[in-house]
């Protein structure tokens, strides 16, 4: 089977992990790295540092793939910037999904999306455009997640929960059934949620409480 040429982009920690689910999953081959104009000629894990996005709108004319392997805590305001820029240009934007992961036959992946090795997503769950699912985290059933989601590590997501764009669920947090989580959101590494989050901000603790407001609009 002949694979598919990959670029991605964004060379920082979270690269190296996709580029291990990438490898497993032996759909791709990576050609190369966009990232910032001082990392040109630098590696990750072997893979060259090709250039800056605006090398896109060629590699879109030759017909590569591309994947965003910017990492996602506090906003996800640089990935959601690169996705719309790659749609814009036509680019076809690969899903990645780790063999060493369960994906039910009843659920559905976005595109863009990276589900790391370990995560479950069971049935009827829906996960939405440029989410990452992390290592070890559980999507229960029913469950929805939104656009431009991070689901850290071992992060557990109860049945029915539905979580709006632009969401940060911390590494180990705990979301209880039948839950909302507004957009904009971001919980705290280790935190339990118990109820339907509806104001923007972070929350930490078990149970979670806000510790700072965000402005939706920002």
């Amino acid at each position: 089977m002949n694979k598919i040429p990959l670029i991605l982009i964004g060379g920082g920690g979270h690269c190296m992990a996709c580029i291990d689910v990438i490898e497993l999953e032996d759909k791709y081959v990576i050609e190369g790295i966009l990232d910032k104009e001082e990392m040109i000629g630098r590696t990750v894990l072997g893979y060259p540092v090709i250039g800056t996005d605006t090398l896109v709108a060629d590699l879109v004319k030759k017909n590569f793939h591309f994947l965003i392997t910017v990492g996602q805590i506090k906003s996800a305001g640089i990935r959601k910037r690169i996705f719309e820029n790659l749609k814009a240009y036509g680019a076809k934007i690969a899903t990645i999904v780790s063999p060493r992961s369960y994906i039910s036959k009843h659920s559905f992946i976005g595109e863009g999306t990276v589900v790391m090795h370990g995560a479950i997503i069971n049935a009827r769950a829906i996960i939405g455009l440029n989410t990452i699912i992390n290592s070890n985290a559980l999507i229960e059933h029913e469950v929805i997640i939104g656009d431009h989601v991070h689901i850290s590590t071992a992060a557990i997501v109860n049945g029915s929960v539905k979580i709006e764009n632009e969401v940060f669920v911390g590494s180990n947090s705990v979301l209880c059934n039948h839950i909302e989580i507004t957009c904009h959101t971001i919980i705290g590494a280790g935190s339990t949620v118990t109820n339907s989050i509806t104001t923007a901000g972070t929350y930490v603790g078990n149970p979670c409480k806000l510790i700072s407001q965000k402005n939706n609009h920002l």
